[in-house]
């Protein structure tokens, strides 16, 4: 392995959301420091006899504010949120993609639902009405990678354009393949980051039935209980994260304001479970050693975790045991929090939406807190912050992301100036 001194280094100097709780930086910054939750009642579509009520929704975004009214006007929601959170980052960033040679620049898009509000309508429209029903945009917007495409096109990249799908992993993912290609001297900018628009009907459905969703309707936003004795699942989310990611001496030229510093990326796959996880988080405890030995820090380095913590009965103590078995003693020192239950959980952005969080708790020194962590579950025995939010000097943080199928992410973020 290449000694990380001669490796390239990495850093993020802009940061854009469109999340429940926030859709500027310090909007939303403030209330995942403050814990003010987005969760309240579904809106989106009628849930009938569901047993589950309650979501994070956006419904306060106006596309015309971000992009051209007509472009946002026919865009379905998941390009929409990438799109505005992605020229949000740039704009950060104070860069324009344009202006960078164009192979030395590229976008990548994590996501896994990303497009079935557009496939759905389609379907609906052509068995109701015929073909003609369609529209001419339908295409456009229904496959895989027309959030990156969309990306590209309106902030001109026209290098490289990648979609990556790994399930509620993708957003981690995605920052790990950007960090690879800095890192590999493909290029010299990325543009990554994840979105999700998962409040659909064919989602919600079997999210029910898996009992994957919190039945705690009568309370929206006490409804979702990371590591708590009454955790009962999770409340989905949508929005969108995006970040650039620049090679260190081509941000410092340019007089960038850096947030911190990305050392490494691991991923695992287990093989195990379509859905659940496997007991002993082998997944988690392999995709966090290939991270660590990438970044090659020592675990007595890492201050801060920021948990994938879906509040679900396997999820918390499966990652709490990788935790553990990971760090040894040194577990119980390390903080965590899972920032889900003010967010909700937004499936494959949400890695790229804690990467945020992460990124902001290390420039802002504060250890965001793990709302509605009342009645620890003895099985979750870490440190998880509660009541309020830590002020603490983050040195090295961990953003860890869980997906469907087994696949575990891990990324390794730094304070910088070391």
């Amino acid at each position: 392995m290449m000694d990380s001194s001669q490796r390239r280094r990495v850093v993020i100097t802009g940061m854009g959301v469109i999340a429940p709780n926030g859709l500027n930086l310090d909007t939303f910054w403030k209330n995942i420091r403050d814990g003010n939750s987005a969760a309240d009642k579904m809106t989106r579509f009628d849930p009938g006899d569901a047993p589950t009520l309650i979501a994070c929704e956006i419904n306060d975004l106006d596309g015309g504010n971000y992009i051209e009214p007509k472009t946002a006007r026919r865009l379905e929601r998941s390009h929409l949120y990438a799109v505005c959170a992605a020229k949000l980052a740039a704009q950060d960033a104070n860069i324009d993609c344009a202006k960078i040679d164009a192979d030395r620049v590229g976008v990548v898009e994590g996501t896994s639902v990303s497009s079935h509000e557009g496939i759905s309508k389609a379907d609906t429209g052509y068995m109701a009405r015929g073909y003609r029903s369609v529209g001419m945009f339908s295409m456009r917007n229904s496959y895989a990678g027309a959030g990156a495409s969309e990306i590209a096109h309106e902030l001109h990249i026209m290098g490289h354009c990648i979609t990556c799908s790994s399930s509620s992993a993708s957003g981690n993912d995605a920052i790990g393949y950007a960090l690879h290609m800095i890192q590999d001297e493909e290029v010299d900018v990325m543009i990554a980051g994840g979105t999700e628009a998962p409040i659909l009907p064919h989602a919600w459905g079997p999210l029910c039935v898996n009992k994957v969703l919190s039945r705690h309707n009568d309370n929206p936003k006490a409804a979702m209980r990371p590591f708590d004795k009454s955790r009962d699942g999770l409340v989905l989310g949508e929005g969108a994260a995006f970040l650039v990611m620049e090679e260190l001496s081509f941000a410092l030229a340019r007089g960038a304001r850096i947030y911190c510093e990305v050392l490494g990326h691991g991923r695992s796959c287990e093989a195990y479970h379509p859905v659940a996880p496997h007991p002993e988080g082998i997944g988690y405890f392999r995709s966090m050693e290939k991270a660590l030995r990438r970044a090659q820090v020592d675990i007595s380095e890492i201050d801060y975790i920021n948990a994938h913590g879906t509040a679900t009965d396997a999820n918390d103590v499966v990652e709490t045991k990788a935790i553990r078995n990971m760090f040894g003693h040194h577990a119980r020192r390390i903080a965590v929090s899972s920032t889900k239950p003010v967010t909700g959980h937004l499936m494959a952005a949400a890695g790229a939406l804690e990467t945020v969080v992460t990124a902001l708790a290390i420039q802002n020194s504060v250890i965001p807190l793990t709302l509605n962590h009342h009645d620890p579950d003895p099985e979750c025995d870490l440190d998880y912050v509660k009541d309020q939010s830590r002020p603490y000097p983050i040195r090295i943080a961990l953003n860890l992301s869980a997906g469907f199928g087994g696949k575990n992410s891990c990324l390794v973020l730094r304070r910088f100036p070391v």
